[in-house]
């Protein structure tokens, strides 16, 4: 069965650089037809999906967070990992990574998520 663990920093200052890594284990990353997403969830709001990268290296960004986010995979280790430039508070919030299969098949579904990580942008 697969798991994921999400891990990084819980403060980073605004204008700084977050960058969160989800750790997949009992499953390979390129494993066909899935791919791997970050997801998360402002105190008090919903889920907001960020990005994905497919289980052959390709990745799409939610068209709000193009422009700051950067998703990748390093297959030696098993991992994705999330960077987004220019933090501000109103990226504080939980964070998800998590698997969903065929992209880009909708509505997104997800059959694996990670536990989630606290983030705060907050100097």
């Amino acid at each position: 069965q697969v798991q994921l663990q999400e891990s990084g920093p819980g403060l980073v200052k605004p204008s700084q650089t977050l960058s969160l890594t989800c750790t997949v284990s009992g499953g390979s990353i390129t494993t066909n037809y899935y791919y791997w997403s970050w997801i998360r969830q402002p105190p008090g709001k919903g889920l907001e999906w960020m990005g994905a990268i497919t289980y052959s290296g390709s990745t799409y960004y939610s068209p709000s967070l193009k422009s700051r986010t950067t998703i990748s995979g390093d297959t030696s280790k098993n991992q994705f990992t999330l960077q987004v430039n220019s933090v501000t508070p109103e990226d504080t919030g939980m964070y998800y990574c998590a698997r969903g299969l065929l992209w880009p098949r909708m509505p997104l579904t997800f059959g694996a998520w990670g536990q989630g990580t606290q983030v705060t942008g907050s100097a």
